[in-house]
């Protein structure tokens, strides 16, 4: 395949066609971070690197088989106030996307986007990309990372493109646990200097009900994006570029031991309150006392955000695939990827059309 990826970050596209078992002729890359552009040519350097996508002329680009890409999503995502949509001017540059696409012609197309836009936004693009409908992939599926995403896949027909129904994949049953690096830097831990953490009184026992979530089950302070702290027994949250708080762009997480613990409320004095879990100044928690009838467990965790490792594994990544920049840019070029298992299932499917 010839491909053209738009916005390509640090080309998780081209580590999905090795997964696919796509065979890459020529892969151009058009992406303006100096940082995601080092991490692709470590890995990748034959990758074709073309600049800004305003530049892009068609006439330099003959035989696409395959356009992809995920414009920006900062005036899209539900993240940010005040959002301004497709009128914004980093996910207005979806029009630089559907300007290529209209003059290169592919033989197929994917966009991806957050699943959080606005009704209006999803509507637009639907109409603009000829009357194609996204279809809501999870990453949760295929991952450890509750990561939802809209993906609009269309095949030329004549001088249109037409729908390439897409299935969702299987549930691997992935959870954060399993991602988890067995030992990591202090660096990692979170130290409080309030040391009280307040739970959230959402964890209500851990099951199957929760295969799919990202379960919360304290937070720092007011629990701002980064201050949230979330249970190893399910899903992580999903990575972000950017965003404050302790668990900058990663989120907290409680592991070793009393992350599959329940979170009941208890009365004193007859009043009603949350559990409170008391945190050293060495990021570890004092033991907890649990009573359940005539029984006591005594159970002891760490609170820490996620290494620049484990956010690769939650975007099915290869370890140390973003090594060789600062951690604050690993973390910036994972929250700005595709999952990569979810975009090699698409091809994969792709692929079926292109055999048949």
């Amino acid at each position: 395949m010839n491909i053209l990826s738009l916005f390509d970050g640090i080309s998780c596209a081209r580590v999905a066609c090795d997964r696919a078992g796509i065979q890459v002729e020529n892969y151009y890359a058009s992406e303006i971070d100096k940082y995601a552009i080092s991490i692709s040519q470590k890995n990748y350097p034959d990758i074709k690197q073309v600049g800004s996508v305003v530049d892009i002329k068609s006439e330099d680009y003959k035989d696409i088989d395959l356009l992809i890409g995920g414009s920006p999503c900062q005036d899209l995502s539900i993240a940010k106030k005040g959002r301004e949509g497709l009128r914004g001017s980093r996910s207005g540059l979806f029009y630089e996307y559907l300007r290529i696409l209209k003059e290169v012609k592919p033989k197929y197309f994917i966009l991806e986007n957050v699943n959080s836009m606005p009704k209006e936004a999803k509507e637009t693009i639907t109409k603009e990309l000829f009357g194609i409908e996204p279809i809501m992939i999870n990453a949760a599926l295929v991952s450890a990372q509750n990561r939802k995403r809209l993906f609009w896949v269309g095949k030329l027909v004549g001088d249109t493109y037409k729908q390439v129904k897409i299935e969702l994949p299987e549930d691997r049953g992935i959870l954060l646990r399993d991602i988890l690096e067995s030992k990591v830097d202090e660096k990692y831990l979170v130290k409080d200097k309030s040391n009280t953490i307040r739970t959230s009184g959402r964890g209500s026992g851990i099951d199957d009900k929760h295969n799919w979530d990202s379960i919360r089950i304290g937070q720092f302070n007011n629990g701002g994006q980064g201050d949230r702290i979330y249970s190893q027994e399910g899903k992580s949250d999903a990575l972000s570029a950017n965003g404050g708080g302790r668990g900058a762009k990663t989120g907290l997480y409680e592991v070793n031991g009393a992350a599959s613990r329940t979170y009941p409320r208890y009365k004193v004095e007859g009043e009603e309150r949350s559990k409170r879990i008391e945190v050293r100044d060495d990021g570890k928690s004092n033991s907890m006392t649990l009573v359940q009838g005539d029984s006591m467990v005594q159970e002891q965790s760490v609170i820490r955000k996620l290494t620049p490792i484990e956010c690769e594994r939650l975007q099915s990544l290869p370890d140390n695939y973003t090594e060789g920049v600062s951690n604050t840019q690993r973390y910036k070029a994972c929250g700005n990827a595709f999952n990569v298992e979810v975009v090699a299932h698409i091809l994969k499917q792709i692929i079926k059309l292109l055999v048949n």
